[in-house]
Order: C-alpha cells, then sequence, then structure tokens
C-alpha cells in the first residue's frame, strides 16, 4: 500500500512539474495566465427546428418554422440558406445583421428581416454581451435542402 501512495506521489509531482515547464513564461513566474493568452472563439447559436411541413399546393417546397437561440455575445459563422426565402422575427434581444451588399442593422425585439433565396449571411450576432437573444425564423426552402450551410472555413 505505501508503494502505490510512494507512487501516486512521484505522479502527481512529476505532472506539476511538467504542466510548469510547459506553461507559458509569464504563468510560470505569476502563476497566472495573461488573457492575452487565452483565445476563445465566440458561441454560435443553436437552431432547433419546431415544425416541418411539405407546402400541399407548391410541390417541391416545404415550410420549416425553427427557433435560433443566440448566447451573449454569440456570433453566427458566415453563411447561406441555400435558394430558400428566409424570415426572420426577433423574440428576446437584439441581433446585429448583414447580408452582402447591404449595410449592417440592428434589429430590437418585436423587429423582422427577410433573405432572398441564395442570400448571403455575412454577420448575425447577439450584440449583448450578458443577455442571450431569440430569433423565429420561417424558410421555404425545396423539399430536403439544409437549412443553413456555413461557408467553408479557409
Amino acid at each position: 500500500m505505501t508503494k502505490i501512495r510512494l507512487s501516486c506521489a512521484f505522479l502527481a509531482a512529476g505532472m506539476v512539474a511538467t504542466a510548469v515547464a510547459c506553461a507559458p513564461v509569464a504563468e510560470r513566474s505569476t502563476g497566472v495566465v495573461p488573457a492575452a493568452a487565452v483565445t476563445s472563439e465566440a458561441p454560435e447559436e443553436t437552431l432547433a427546428p419546431l415544425f416541418e411541413q411539405a407546402l400541399p399546393n407548391i410541390e417541391g417546397k416545404t415550410f420549416t418554422s425553427a427557433i435560433v437561440d443566440f448566447p451573449p455575445a454569440s456570433r453566427a459563422a458566415p453563411h447561406r440558406h441555400g435558394e430558400a426565402y428566409v424570415y426572420a422575427y426577433v423574440l428576446e434581444g437584439t441581433m446585429r445583421s448583414q447580408l452582402a451588399g447591404e449595410p449592417v442593422r440592428t434589429y430590437h425585439q418585436g423587429e423582422n428581416w427577410v433573405e432572398e433565396p441564395g442570400a448571403h449571411h455575412v454577420l448575425t450576432e447577439n450584440t449583448s454581451k450578458t443577455k442571450p437573444a431569440k430569433l423565429l425564423v420561417i424558410f421555404i426552402t425545396n423539399t430536403g435542402d439544409e437549412l443553413k450551410v456555413p461557408d467553408p472555413r479557409g
């Protein structure tokens, strides 16, 4: 039993020594990670479909409604919605949005916007660093198409 405890102590000491040796110089001397050394991307939104129905009077088209939650300080990656016609309504919070070729616009609770088929959404973000935002989004898509297609990462 003593050998196991001794082995665990050496293992723990080795892990601490390795962590200290591999830490940046500023962290080794102060024990604090400088803010500039911490890299974090803004959180992303979550899209939760509520209802999906093929349109009975328009062959090949589907109606989908979804709630899109934006945590504080979140930002969606630039994206498209294929050939979908999109309607977005701000349920909660304040959103900043920009389509390619258009100015940045800010939308508050109760306001809305539309996106034409093929539009490139280059900016979608929650303007608050402390409060969530929420959208109701309606898509009229070609049946089987993805609701959101992020730009290729490059």
